[in-house]
């Protein structure tokens, strides 16, 4: 696996030093066992950044907290399958950890997951396809000992 991680807005690691480390162990853990080669990107950012995206890319002009774009690579084209990019705006991604009473930590991890995940193929745009990834979300990140992110009433997994 080859998980690049580009940190452009210091502000990720001046509040999450070990940042880095937490987008590859959850890009790894969404990823699961490839049976190729497989590259991706991580980019940490910020909202103007995301927000220029979104607005360029999906005709909303507001910042969000992860957006994910599939390379539309078919698999089994050259050495490795090039999934795409996950990209994480910092200001929202933080401001709902605060919000929601979770760790910066915790919450990088589920949407770096979420982001991979949707790379890998899965959606939420019905109600059959949200129930399947949300029920791989938390599956994923019960391995790290964090609640299911969906449960309004979330105790720690121990």
């Amino acid at each position: 696996m080859d998980i690049a991680v580009a940190v452009p807005n210091p502000a990720w690691t001046e509040a999450l030093p070990d940042a880095e480390r937490i987008c590859i162990a959850s890009a790894v853990a969404a990823l699961g066992s490839p049976s190729r080669p497989t590259e991706l990107s991580i980019v940490l950012s910020s909202d103007d950044e995301v927000r220029a995206l979104n607005r360029d890319y999906r005709k909303k002009d507001s910042p969000t907290n992860v957006l994910s774009f599939p390379s539309g690579l078919a698999s089994g084209v050259g050495d490795a399958d090039m999934l795409g990019d996950v990209i994480l705006a910092f200001e929202t991604v933080s401001m709902e950890a605060a919000r929601d009473g979770k760790s910066l930590d915790s919450h990088l991890r589920h949407l770096v997951v979420h982001g991979v995940l949707h790379l890998l193929g899965f959606d939420h745009e019905t109600e059959a396809e949200a129930v399947e990834m949300e029920r791989r979300e938390v599956e994923i990140l019960a391995g790290f000992g964090i609640a299911d992110p969906y449960d309004a009433v979330a105790e720690p997994v121990r």
